[in-house]
């Protein structure tokens, strides 16, 4: 008689992941940071810090672990702003997507992990990236705007 294994399902499911949008709120014009993916899909493009929730992870643990990891910065307070889960974001299979927001005055940051580079960008001039980021920054700056209000 075969043992059956935790987590194995007959059916499909989403994968579920945690992003984060930072701005760094220290000069005359916020600044968000990205991080240049080092692995497929997307490998080489700008997107956010971000990564998968463990089995037994919270949602809020997992970004703050996924924000460290990939670019070094700690210490942000960062609130739910919206889920993604539009089917093809993600060419891997279906993903949704909890993102969350925070502000911060520190600029230091490292590429780690799965980053291949992490920067700062002017939120007028952002490059094309990988998933839907490009759609959740438009979502970020307009809430940024409206928590600075």
């Amino acid at each position: 008689m075969a043992k059956e294994r935790k987590y194995v399902y007959n059916w499909p499911r989403p994968m579920v992941t945690v992003d984060a949008v930072v701005f760094n709120i220290s000069g005359d014009k916020p600044v968000i940071l990205l991080i240049k993916r080092g692995n497929k899909p997307f490998k080489g493009q700008w997107a956010f810090p971000g990564g998968f929730v463990e089995m037994d992870e919270e949602l809020e643990d997992a970004v703050v672990r996924e924000l460290e990891e990939e670019t070094g910065l700690v210490g942000v307070e960062l609130k739910q702003l919206h889920t993604f889960g539009k089917c093809g974001r993600d060419p891997r299979g279906r993903n949704i997507t909890i993102v969350f927001i925070g502000t911060t005055k520190n600029s230091e940051i490292k590429g780690g992990d799965d980053a291949a580079e992490a920067r700062w960008f002017d939120i007028d001039d952002l490059p094309k990236m990988g998933f839907d980021h490009n759609e959740v920054a438009a979502m970020a700056i307009e809430k940024l705007e409206e928590m600075m209000k």
